[in-house]
């Protein structure tokens, strides 16, 4: 099993231009070390949420043209797929390493998740904003957030659930980016602990129906 500890070499992927070249790339380079966190993180991560965890790596099987800027390993209930549930998510782009939690455009019932958030939010919003390192993005694929989650008012917080029934492609998406430069010096251990860290705090999300 290769380290799942990621090189600079690794983040420089995603200069190669070309959809082949690219995908050659992530296959040969990034690939086989998602797979290698889908191994390690899901069984710790299973007993976090209380529920079996399954490992899904990208494969970016709709892709044909356009090579992908990030690739990841997302973790979700579901052995079939991860898409229609909330989900947790390792990414590697450029820039950045992001560890994220997910309610995405294909959750099968984004308005009762976002119901249940509406109803936590002043318990658990609290307890994230004083979360070191959280923070909301507006996409999946954003390398840097948009507001840290210790900025946002409780309010704000809660309104997030919004996004997700605003618009078809809405989504929630709240976690930590580790730049390329700092995770490029990281051991795997560390990687494991920044990962199951971020998870962790944000597991009751993750739990709400």
């Amino acid at each position: 099993m290769p380290s799942a500890a990621f090189v600079a070499g690794d983040f420089k992927v995603f200069d190669v231009k070309g959809f082949k070249p690219r995908m050659d790339e992530i296959r040969a380079r990034v690939r086989p070390k998602l797979d290698a966190f889908g191994g390690s993180l899901a069984p710790s991560i299973s007993r976090s949420v209380g529920g079996d965890v399954f490992a899904h790596v990208a494969k970016h099987a709709r892709r044909t043209v356009n090579a992908p800027d990030d690739t990841w390993v997302a973790f979700g209930p579901d052995a079939r797929g991860y898409k229609q549930h909330c989900h947790f998510k390792v990414s590697v782009s450029r820039g950045y390493v992001r560890f994220l939690f997910e309610v995405g455009p294909e959750h099968s019932d984004k308005r009762r998740w976002a119901a249940a958030w509406r109803k936590n939010a002043p318990k658990i919003g609290p307890v994230l904003r004083r979360v070191k390192h959280l923070a909301w993005f507006k996409n999946e694929h954003d390398e840097e957030p948009a507001a840290p989650l210790a900025e946002l008012t409780p309010e704000t917080l809660a309104g997030l659930a919004d996004e997700l029934t605003r618009t078809r492609d809405g989504q929630l998406i709240v976690g930590r980016a580790v730049q390329a430069e700092e995770a490029a010096r990281w051991t795997e251990a560390q990687y494991r602990s920044a990962a199951l860290e971020t998870f962790r705090a944000l597991a009751p999300l993750y739990r709400l129906r």
